[in-house]
């Protein structure tokens, strides 16, 4: 693939030499088009040593192969990273003041930027629009990652990483570079993750041994399959993947409102995390002591609501041609096998497909394999995946767009 790398003048420029490694390391022809600004961070011997290839942000160089024409029209993707609030304002406003944004004007195919900037930036009114414009336009803008900024700032605006942004060129960069073909493309799917967290007091909580491995893995092949993909996450030992909307909860009263408002609007709902079933009845505002002179404390439970199964009663009048996918962590026991359980959870909850997992001790929770059995409410026969917690996360996405295009056909 020819790929052309824009580089924003930006302090996470810095990164960008990973992600154009990462882009040569796979056989990628790559040009890089730095701004001025990003050649005050990064020079042009880098680019050029780390691409193999000459590097210019000037139109006037090499004019007789009018680079500013060719570039844009040649290249299978665009990449802009970091895209500077500056940057994106450009880009969306047609400008062409520099060969990077004559190069996005030619653009034939398609077009990822990666925003990176302050939070106050990024939140700005008028970098929203810019985004929605460039979006609308058919350009992928990545949401920007959480965690640390320039200085002692934190908060969203930070360049996501060099491998999620590879992750999301690839995923363009399937079926020929059209997005339009990617198999969940105009679809918005929401999906929950990790485990909830229960409070008892301002110190403990009940909890479950969720890392939201598989949940995270389900969002980045949900968005590699071209996706709108909004995760709820819970308590999660992973970061949250790139190129994903994050609603943060804590409990499962707080998941079930994010998932009841996501779901108005989504296509499919996948309700991967691990919801406690019960939590205390009374939460402290104070610790609670451990005395000699008092008895031990008595810990009453209350049933916390049936998430997956109210999204499935509220789909009828709502959204009825929504896909709805439940997890279920079964352990079998004297009664029945981990496979009869499910089947009774699938016909109770109501759901089009349930994932089943063998939970134990060293299964599942934590570890970067698994293994499932997907059940279907239309009878059909169980399907098994196992591997990485990714590759199985591949496979329930593709049963998903199976399902999709078999019953809810696009309009």
């Amino acid at each position: 693939m020819r790929i052309v790398l824009g580089v924003g003048g930006g302090i996470a420029a810095y990164k960008v030499a990973s992600l154009l490694r990462l882009f040569t390391e796979a056989g990628h022809n790559v040009t890089v088009i730095p701004t001025e600004a990003a050649n005050r961070f990064v020079g042009v011997a880098t680019w050029e040593a780390l691409s193999g290839n000459p590097v210019s942000n000037s139109v006037f160089d090499d004019v007789p192969s009018v680079n500013h024409v060719r570039l844009g029209h040649e290249a299978d993707l665009i990449v802009v990273a970091p895209a500077t609030a500056d940057l994106l304002a450009r880009a969306a406003g047609g400008h062409a003041d520099d060969l990077l944004t004559n190069t996005l004007l030619m653009a034939s195919g398609p077009v990822l930027m990666a925003p990176a900037m302050h939070t106050e930036m990024w939140l700005h009114a008028a970098t929203q629009a810019n985004v929605e414009t460039l979006r609308n336009r058919g350009v992928t803008v990545l949401e920007p990652a959480s965690g640390r900024l320039t200085g002692s700032d934190s908060g969203p605006g930070r360049l996501p990483e060099p491998e999620a942004i590879f992750d999301a060129a690839l995923a363009l960069m399937q079926d020929g570079g059209v997005p339009a073909q990617l198999p969940l493309a105009g679809r918005t799917v929401t999906i929950s993750a990790g485990g909830t967290r229960e409070p008892l007091d301002p110190v403990r909580f009940l909890g479950n041994r969720s890392s939201g491995k598989q949940g995270v893995a389900l969002a980045v092949a949900a968005r590699n399959a071209g996706a709108s993909v909004r995760l709820i996450a819970a308590h999660m030992e992973v970061p949250v993947p790139a190129g994903v909307e994050v609603v943060q909860v804590e409990t499962a009263v707080q998941l079930r409102e994010a998932a009841l408002r996501a779901a108005a609007d989504s296509d499919v709902v996948v309700m991967a995390a691990a919801v406690a079933d019960f939590r205390p009845a009374e939460v402290s505002d104070t610790k609670i002591k451990k005395r000699d002179d008092t008895a031990d404390p008595v810990i009453s439970l209350l049933r916390n609501p049936d998430i997956l199964q109210e999204l499935v009663e509220v789909r009828a009048a709502n959204r009825p041609g929504q896909l709805i996918v439940g997890f279920a962590a079964e352990t079998g026991d004297a009664h029945g096998d981990v496979l009869a359980y499910a089947e009774a959870k699938l016909r109770r909850k109501g759901c089009d497909l349930l994932v089943v997992n063998h939970v134990g001790e060293g299964l599942v929770f934590g570890q970067d394999h698994n293994s499932v059995v997907i059940l279907s409410r239309s009878g059909s026969e169980p399907q098994a995946a196992s591997g990485s917690k990714d590759d199985v996360a591949a496979a329930v996405i593709d049963r998903i767009s199976s399902e999709l295009s078999r019953v809810f056909p696009r309009s």
